[in-house]
């Protein structure tokens, strides 16, 4: 299965963490693409700091509950735990964002919901999976990914890369 995976960071060596997230996803399946790296402001919780955000296509033979698991796995390694605690810094975010070839597939159990139920409210996740695809429309909403990023206010995304995964 393909998966779109939004990845984040706004503790110790961002970039790095993004880096290390993605070679070891690589472990799991295929890269397809990757996009620019974005920094954003943190949306809700504490002050903190800025974060880097990108996504990446990865194509699996893994099913969704499995990558979640795997993706909670490479995050403890970076040093994450997941508390319950909304919006708090971390060295590491991983998010199934959309499934399938096109990213059609809608997925609700009790520990998973895809398309992840906030990806048309995040700037920081929409900028970076349309580097990916800019065609792809959220399949639960049925709307252009890239019209839920311009209804947005204007500074939620109006932000320039600063490098690549």
């Amino acid at each position: 299965m393909d998966a779109v995976i939004g990845l984040g960071s706004n503790l110790g060596d961002r970039l790095r963490h993004l880096r290390l997230a993605a070679a070891e996803l690589m472990r799991v399946g295929r890269v397809q693409s990757r996009s620019a790296v974005y920094e954003t402001d943190p949306v809700g919780g504490p002050p903190q700091p800025r974060y880097l955000n990108a996504a990446l296509w990865l194509a699996t033979e893994l099913l969704p509950d499995a990558l979640l698991g795997v993706l909670h796995g490479i995050e403890r390694h970076a040093g994450r735990f997941r508390d319950g605690a909304r919006d708090q810094p971390r060295t590491l975010d991983l998010d199934m964002l959309l499934l399938g070839k096109r990213g059609e597939v809608v997925v609700v159990t009790n520990d998973l919901v895809v398309p992840h139920p906030r990806l048309h409210q995040r700037a920081f996740a929409l900028r970076p999976v349309l580097d990916l695809s800019p065609k792809l429309v959220h399949p639960a909403l049925g709307v252009p990914l890239s019209d839920l990023l311009a209804s947005l206010p204007c500074t939620e995304h109006q932000t320039q890369p600063i490098g690549w995964l």
